[in-house]
């Protein structure tokens, strides 16, 4: 009988939980936001005027997120450094440099699988901080007051709320930047182990001896490859730029336009989507730059 009245208490309690659920869900679409926030493809500027070259206009709201991601890992890497010193004093290590450790030797294996172990430790640096950098900015979108806490100003000539935050690698002008720093980080390791001979990659004019009567026919085809392989370096940047950046601001959109329509339970799956999400899109950078770099450092 005990037991029957538990299982009875049991069901009971979940129904409850169950139509307290649909009850919420069925309150966001009746009762629905009143105003969907304004969604701008650039950032906003806030309107904190400073006396520094490009800023006198305002700043934009994506920099004090980046800002704040780059001190926090700069901040996990300070105590991480601080954990190894004291279990090197004390030989016991601590559950926060363990965890750290993990993290590290994950990654670092993985990069060391797909380019080998002596390249593995010159990339894993870069690598490694592409990945956690857009890793927590992507994130950093789903924190509570990213795009609700802001001031009131002028945008596009009418009177908003300007976000004071906003996800870094929500911006085109974030990524892009990512994208430059990668392609010339690439064409850097292509001169270092290659030398000179990397500039046949994009400009050679020759071909093999033994041609025959093709020989100018080659040449000529040959430099026309190197020229698409030139331009493909700055599509590439293009291409890296907009990748990331397309996904992250869906996602953004996807998640304001979803809580302006629905409220509580719904707005929480697509959060867990975009956890997913933004940890793939942090990988597949890294993961292509990583493969960039291998491919710069080969002969041709």
């Amino acid at each position: 009988m005990e037991q029957e009245k538990k299982k009875g208490s049991g069901c009971l309690v979940k129904l409850i939980i169950g139509l307290a659920a649909l009850a919420l869900v069925g309150y966001g679409f009746i009762m629905p936001g009143k105003e969907l926030p304004a969604i701008s493809l650039a950032a906003e500027l806030i309107p904190w005027h400073l006396p520094i070259p490009g800023f006198e206009n305002g700043i934009p709201n994506t920099l004090p997120t980046a800002i704040i991601t780059s001190l926090l890992l700069i901040t996990i890497a300070f105590f991480y450094h601080r954990a190894a010193k004291k279990a090197e004093e004390t030989g016991k290590e601590s559950r926060y440099l363990v965890a750290i450790d993990a993290m590290y030797e994950g990654i670092f294996s993985f990069v060391e699988t797909t380019v080998g172990k002596e390249n593995a430790t010159l990339f894993f640096p870069i690598i490694g901080s592409f990945f956690f950098f857009i890793l927590f900015s992507n994130w950093s979108g789903l924190l509570p007051g990213m795009g609700s806490i802001g001031i009131y100003g002028l945008h596009h000539g009418e009177k908003t709320l300007i976000p004071i935050f906003r996800s870094p690698t929500a911006d085109l002008s974030t990524t892009i930047g990512l994208a430059v720093i990668t392609q010339v980080v690439a064409q850097y390791y292509g001169f270092k182990f290659q030398g000179k001979r990397y500039l046949k990659k994009f400009f050679n004019f020759t071909a093999d001896p033994d041609s025959g009567a093709l020989k100018p026919v080659l040449s000529i085809a040959n430099g026309f490859a190197g020229i698409l392989e030139l331009i493909s370096e700055f599509i590439k940047v293009l291409s890296f730029g907009f990748r990331l950046f397309g996904n992250v601001f869906a996602g953004e959109v996807l998640l304001m336009v979803i809580s302006f329509l629905t409220a509580f339970l719904v707005v929480d799956i697509f959060m867990a989507l975009e956890l997913f999400v933004g940890a793939i899109q942090a990988l597949i950078f890294s993961m292509l730059s990583l493969i960039f770099y291998q491919m710069a450092t080969q002969h041709h």
